[in-house]
């Protein structure tokens, strides 16, 4: 489309997709700082809060088509027009029926045309919000990159950035390359539809990095060993250190994740991942993230039943002891020590929250109540 379509004057304020850009091209391969808040748009919005989500859940997104209808309603009617018609009401970061309706009643390329204009424009979130809804809904590969980019402010936009991509050809590649820019709530968004697209190309990525270490990794941890067929290619942990730390933080993760997502108690596979999990990680080097997660799985092997580790009795107290004998190597313990040392925070913690019953080399005489 012609960019110059209803273009904002000179002097205006900072467009969210260009506040997007400008920080991804100071760190093109990694996450913007803080998801790239502040926006521009923060000092409106903290002054006035916007109206909640309908009590009727289904109702959600009402208002904003029939906004979005009168506007197609119109021939003459400009995308710019629709820059600050949606304060008023409430916008729905996800997808939503109600818009995706009224984006398929109006002619496509004119819906096309101003769903693009308000991503690439738009200096408020409500109306990015809604132009990226219409892209969402009626976009081709061509928009990719400016979905992309401004999927970047991923806390507000990765959920429907996310649900774009499930239906674009060449999606699969567009969620890899946003999955690696974003953390937080933004990479719950994208590894979810990478579960869902479940394509063969994301496989290898979903076994070694999915998990970046956030405690909301919880809501995918189990989808993603699940999707990405995990107990399938444990023979192949022999050569491949980068997939013994990612099952690490996916075992850690399910062992924890009550509320969020599937744990170890409900995976099938439980039993056989962490065997081979405790077979292999032992021959590895030590680091202090492998001896964080190993420390605290014995924890959960030590301090729960059985059934919440998804294994019998005779293979929880086997797979306890196996950690801990590799936690008390002697190359172990001075690596857990130089970490205490440094005040590192997962050595802060499992030297205060560690259960009574599990004993460590690294931790001489700081158990839990312990004086100092």
């Amino acid at each position: 489309m012609s960019e110059t379509t209803g273009m904002q004057l000179p002097g205006s304020p900072t467009t969210l997709y260009d506040h997007a850009l400008r920080l991804h091209r100071l760190a093109p391969d990694e996450p913007l700082p803080r998801d790239g808040e502040p926006y521009p748009d923060d000092g409106s919005h903290r002054r006035r809060k916007g109206p909640r989500a309908p009590e009727d859940r289904r109702s959600a997104g009402k208002d904003v088509a029939l906004i979005l209808d009168a506007h197609f309603a119109r021939a003459s009617a400009l995308p710019s027009e629709l820059a600050d018609a949606f304060h008023d009401v409430h916008i729905p970061i996800h997808h939503n029926e109600h818009i995706a309706a009224a984006a398929e009643r109006a002619d496509r390329e004119r819906v096309r045309e101003t769903g693009r204009w308000l991503v690439r424009y738009g200096t408020d979130r409500c109306s990015v919000t809604v132009g990226l809804a219409l892209v969402a809904a009626v976009g081709t590969a061509d928009d990719i990159p400016l979905i992309q980019t401004i999927g970047l402010l991923s806390n507000r936009f990765g959920p429907l950035a996310a649900h774009a991509f499930q239906t674009q050809p060449g999606g699969v590649e567009a969620l890899l390359w946003l999955v690696e820019r974003v953390t937080g709530w933004g990479r719950v968004y994208v590894v979810e539809a990478l579960c869902r697209l479940d394509d063969p190309v994301a496989r290898p990525w979903l076994l070694r990095r999915a998990c970046d270490g956030d405690f909301l990794n919880g809501y995918f941890a189990g989808k993603v060993a699940t999707v990405a067929k995990l107990h399938e290619v444990l023979e192949d942990l022999d050569t491949d250190s980068e997939m013994v730390d990612h099952i690490g933080r996916l075992l850690h993760l399910m062992s924890d994740c009550g509320g969020m997502g599937l744990t170890l108690a409900h995976y099938p596979h439980a039993a056989a991942v962490l065997e081979a999990h405790a077979r292999h990680v032992g021959s590895l080097s030590p680091t202090i993230e492998r001896y964080f997660t190993i420390a605290v799985l014995t924890q959960h092997l030590t301090t729960k039943s059985p059934e919440a580790a998804g294994c019998t009795a005779p293979q929880q107290e086997a797979l306890r002891a196996t950690y801990l004998e590799v936690l008390d190597r002697e190359e172990w313990t001075r690596a857990a020590r130089a970490g205490l040392a440094a005040d590192d925070n997962r050595m802060r913690w499992l030297a205060d929250h560690r259960a009574p019953q599990v004993r460590l080399r690294a931790f001489p005489g700081r158990e839990p109540g312990a004086e100092e």
